[in-house]
C-alpha cells in the first residue's frame, strides 16, 4: 500500500492528469515542434548557415506550451461539458466521480487555455517571423477545439473533420507560413480517417451512414484540393517533392498493417476501436520523425521519435498508476449484526 503522504498526493495529481489527458500530449507536442524544425530546415535552405541558427530554442518550449495548453484545454472542456453524461455511462472519471470539482475544472481548463495564448504572445514580442499569425492561429485552433467539444462531435461528419482540422491548424502555428503542406495535410487526413474508422469499431450512435462516408471523404477532398491549390497559387515551395516524401508514404502504408492487425485480433469491438484510436495517435509522432528525417536531418528525426516511447510509457503509467490508487482503497466491512 503507497505511504499516505504519496497517496495523497496521486489522490490530487492523478485526476489532473486524467481530465486533461496529459499522456498523449506528446503527440500534439511532436506534431507542432516537427512544423518548427520544418521551418527552420525551410531558413536554412534558403540563407545556408547551420540548422540549430535557425531555431530558436525560446521558440521551441513556448511551441511547447501552447502544446500542452492547447490539447489540456480541449480534454478538459470536453469532461466538463459532458460531465452529466459521464456519470451514466462514465461515473469513474474525475468529474463525476467527485474527484475533481466543477469549480476546479473550469479553473484548469482556463489556465491551460490561458497558457496557450501567452505562448502565442511570446511569438509576437520576440519578433518571429509572422509572429502575429502565430497568435491568431493560436486563437483560432482554440475556437475550432471549443466548436467540437460543444457541437461538432454531435454532428457527426463535421465532428470527424474537425478533428483532422484542430491538428492541421495546431502543427502549424509555430510555421504559418506552412514551410511543408504534406506535413499538416497529412496530419488532417490521418486523423479524420482514424477517428471515423474508429468511431465505426466502437459501434458510436449514430451509426455512420454511406452519406456520413461521402461526407467525410468528401470533406477531406475538397480540403486538400483547395490547399494544394492556394499554396501552388501562392507558396509553390511549400510543395516541394523529394525522396525524403517517401518516408512518410511508407510510415502511411504500415499503420494500414498495424490497423489490419488489430482489426484481425479484436475483430469489430469497443477495445479494437479504442486500440486502434491508441496506436492511431502515437503514429503521429511516427509521421513527424518521417518528415523531420526526410525534409530536415537525422538529429531532428530522432529526437521527435523519442517522444513515441515516451507518451506510450505515459499511458501504460497512467493505466497503472489508477489500477493501483483503485487497489489500496480496500473496502472497510463490517460484521455482520454489529455496528461500525
Amino acid at each position: 500500500m503507497p505511504p499516505p503522504v504519496l497517496n495523497s498526493l496521486s489522490q490530487r495529481v492523478l485526476p489532473v492528469l486524467q481530465l486533461t489527458r496529459m499522456a498523449l500530449v506528446f503527440t500534439a507536442i511532436a506534431d507542432s515542434t516537427c512544423g518548427l524544425f520544418l521551418r527552420a530546415a525551410r531558413d536554412q535552405r534558403l540563407s545556408g548557415g547551420g540548422f540549430l541558427t535557425h531555431l530558436d530554442k525560446y521558440q521551441v518550449i513556448a511551441t511547447a506550451i501552447i502544446s500542452v495548453g492547447l490539447y489540456g484545454y480541449g480534454m478538459s472542456l470536453n469532461d466538463i461539458i459532458d460531465r452529466r453524461r459521464d456519470s451514466q455511462i462514465a461515473s469513474h472519471r474525475p468529474l463525476p466521480s467527485g474527484r475533481i470539482g466543477v469549480v476546479t475544472a473550469h479553473i484548469i481548463c482556463f489556465l491551460l487555455a490561458l497558457s496557450a495564448v501567452l505562448g502565442g504572445i511570446f511569438f509576437v514580442y520576440s519578433r518571429a517571423m509572422n509572429g502575429w499569425a502565430t497568435l491568431i492561429l493560436v486563437v483560432a485552433t482554440g475556437l475550432l477545439i471549443t466548436f467540437y467539444d460543444s457541437a461538432g462531435k454531435y454532428l457527426v461528419a463535421p465532428g470527424l473533420i474537425s478533428l483532422g482540422l484542430i491538428r492541421f491548424f495546431h502543427c502549424i502555428i509555430p510555421a504559418p507560413y506552412i514551410p511543408l503542406l504534406w506535413h499538416p495535410l497529412l496530419l488532417l487526413n490521418h486523423v479524420a480517417i482514424l477517428s471515423t474508422v474508429a468511431y465505426v469499431w466502437e459501434q458510436k450512435r449514430p451509426a455512420l451512414t454511406p452519406l456520413h462516408w461521402w461526407a467525410v471523404l468528401g470533406g477531406l477532398a475538397f480540403i486538400d484540393a483547395a490547399a494544394i491549390g492556394l499554396l501552388a497559387w501562392r507558396r509553390p515551395e511549400s510543395l516541394l517533392i523529394q525522396p525524403g516524401l517517401m518516408l512518410a508514404g511508407a510510415a502511411v502504408l504500415l499503420f494500414i498493417a498495424v490497423a489490419m492487425i488489430i482489426h484481425k485480433r479484436m475483430g469489430l469491438r469497443r477495445e479494437a476501436g479504442q486500440t486502434l484510436m491508441l496506436y492511431g495517435l502515437l503514429w503521429l509522432i511516427v509521421y513527424d520523425a518521417a518528415f523531420a528525417a526526410g525534409y530536415v536531418n537525422w538529429l531532428a528525426a530522432c529526437m521527435l521519435l523519442l517522444l513515441a516511447p515516451v507518451a506510450y510509457l505515459s499511458v501504460q503509467l497512467m493505466r497503472w498508476w489508477s489500477k493501483l490508487l483503485i487497489a489500496s482503497h480496500r473496502p472497510d466491512y463490517k460484521r455482520a449484526g454489529r455496528e461500525a
